[in-house]
């Protein structure tokens, strides 16, 4: 009883606290997004690589507004901070939400952090060097002495963002379930028995997320997919024995 007054707060508390973290995410990522501005070209670079790999020589993005180069410059920095800062950006959520844990549970935070960090950052990757290549390799194949590719960079990046975010967000997968196991939502023998349906709802997301419609890029999207949903029963094998030996403990 009194661990559970300690861990109660006051809404206007709840408040105090998310403006709190929101603020110091605010301050991490301006600071991300001037050190990403900075080096724009540097940034500019990586992120157009998986296209500019595959273009036709003499090729390249353009831009057909005044300002248009300049906001989007401003959206890559913005996302390269997103990135950059991910891993306190998931910490200060998981300080916000710690307050309404037991101690034992808040033990779980560098894990969640590194964890979490790494599967998003891992989905990133993946997408950027795995599957990207090549879907833009697919679209660029059709161009010819007839049609020229002349490929607007505000259109790119969003595709870009879109799709590796999808990715980041996908791969967090193992994160997602474990919580749910926790909060008695799902369990390992549930997951273990709705494989059939579990693959054919990664497909679906495979085809939705990922820009090319060839059967390769899907593929690609999926395979890891299953194997993290496969590491998903695990992990909710193992937060519901956490669970019941800590329900016994109390």
């Amino acid at each position: 009883m009194e661990i559970e007054q300690e861990n109660k707060m006051s809404l206007t508390e709840h408040l105090i606290e998310l403006r709190k973290r929101l603020f110091r995410i605010v301050i991490a990522l301006g600071v991300g997004f001037g050190i990403c501005f900075y080096f724009k070209n540097l940034v500019f670079d990586i992120i157009t690589r998986p296209l500019t790999e595959v273009l036709p020589a003499e090729s390249h993005l353009v831009y057909i507004g005044l300002t248009e180069a300049f906001f989007v410059y401003m959206k890559l920095a913005f996302f390269a901070a997103l990135l950059l800062t991910s891993p306190y950006i998931l910490y200060q959520i998981w300080k916000f939400i710690s307050p309404g844990l037991l101690p034992r549970e808040k033990k779980l935070v560098i894990p969640f952090v590194f964890f979490s960090s790494l599967l998003f950052i891992g989905g990133v990757l993946f997408g950027y060097y795995i599957v990207l290549p090549p879907a833009f390799k697919f679209f660029v194949s059709f161009n010819n002495e007839y049609l020229q590719a002349m490929i607007s960079f505000r259109e790119y990046l969003s595709l870009f963002v879109m799709f590796l975010l999808g990715f980041g967000v996908s791969f967090e997968l193992p994160v997602f379930i474990f919580f749910l196991a926790k909060l008695g939502v799902v369990n390992a023998k549930t997951l273990a028995r709705q494989w059939k349906f579990a693959i054919l709802f990664i497909f679906i997301a495979a085809a939705v997320l990922t820009p090319s419609p060839d059967a390769l890029s899907q593929i690609l999207m999926a395979i890891p997919l299953m194997f993290l949903y496969v590491v998903s029963i695990f992990v909710a094998g193992f937060a519901r024995k956490e669970k019941n030996k800590n329900s016994a403990k109390d």
